[in-house]
């Protein structure tokens, strides 16, 4: 009987697939999977950095509170 795919919570990564093209280890995906069932990064052809997601946008400076005038969400 067939099983579909488990569901992972993390999405997998993604692989410069310009690098991978002629990869004889993935064959081109850019990923492998793992005996886990997991993807990584192949090894061979994409290089290892400390974080392959790219940054989050850091949220701006919170504004700052005028003297004399209340915040909206504390007022009852």
């Amino acid at each position: 009987m067939a099983y579909g795919a488990h569901h992972n919570p993390t999405p997998p990564p993604h692989p410069d697939l310009s690098l991978a093209r002629d990869c004889d280890h993935c064959l081109g995906w850019g990923t492998v999977i793992t005996r886990d069932g997991h993807h990584e990064l192949c090894e061979t052809c994409q290089p290892q950095t400390d974080d392959d997601d790219p940054p989050l946008q850091a949220p701006g400076p919170l504004p700052t509170q005028e003297a004399g005038h209340s915040s909206p969400h504390l007022l009852g």
